[in-house]
């Protein structure tokens, strides 16, 4: 997966209490967000990252966005708003976690407005098999709404940072063909950002690289 290390307060939340009940479709529990990255995919990107996750790798780097009663509960329509109005010209919308197919309703109802609204591309990590993908009834519309799926458990065993991939045995899907393999080679397996009050964040493949 994508990892964040970073402060939750500079977050677009309806409500900062952790552990609020989310509505089906409307409401995404959010762990991070950042308007503009280079190490999340190709060109400059948004990236999401969901609170939540069901898998847990052994050997996860962003273990604080594991817990389900943490995060920040936002509402779908907000935080897409948030995206489409992004001032600075960004190539497209990275989704991580967490695992973001955990929150697969609200996750496909975020892709859509993103997709009616926007020219921008969507990419996605999830721990889940691209087989195992298939089995979700949600599936066929969310392929609908994303360019490349990073899928597969991270496996420390078999790290490396290249193209996205964390381990070896995760694999890389190209949905729509707007990208390729070769379009991957050259992103920055870490980042490191510094907000305007002193919160250092850590993203990246291999955010270990800078720690």
């Amino acid at each position: 997966m994508s990892n964040l290390k970073a402060s939750a307060a500079s977050l677009p939340a309806d409500n900062q209490e952790p552990g609020l009940l989310l509505k089906r479709d409307r409401y995404l529990n959010l762990h991070g967000f950042w308007p503009k990255s280079e190490a999340n995919g190709p060109g400059q990107r948004a990236v999401i990252w969901l609170q939540g996750c069901s898998i847990r790798c052994s050997g996860c780097f962003n273990t604080d966005a594991q817990a389900f009663n943490a995060g920040n509960s936002v509402e779908v329509e907000k935080l897409s708003r948030r995206i489409i109005n992004i001032s600075e010209p960004i190539e497209g919308v990275t989704i991580s976690g967490g695992e973001p197919l955990d929150q697969r309703r609200p996750l496909l109802a975020l892709l859509k407005q993103i997709r009616e609204n926007t020219y921008y591309s969507i990419i996605l990590f999830t721990g889940y098999t691209w087989e195992e993908i298939q089995f979700f009834p949600e599936t066929p519309e969310l392929l609908a709404c994303i360019d490349v799926i990073i899928a597969g458990r991270f496996n420390a065993e078999k790290r490396i940072a290249a193209n996205l991939i964390g381990s070896t045995n995760k694999t890389l899907h190209f949905i729509t063909g707007l990208y390729n393999l070769q379009n991957f080679s050259d992103i920055p397996v870490a980042e490191i950002k510094i907000s305007t009050d002193g919160i250092v964040s850590i993203t990246g493949i291999d955010p270990l690289l800078i720690k």
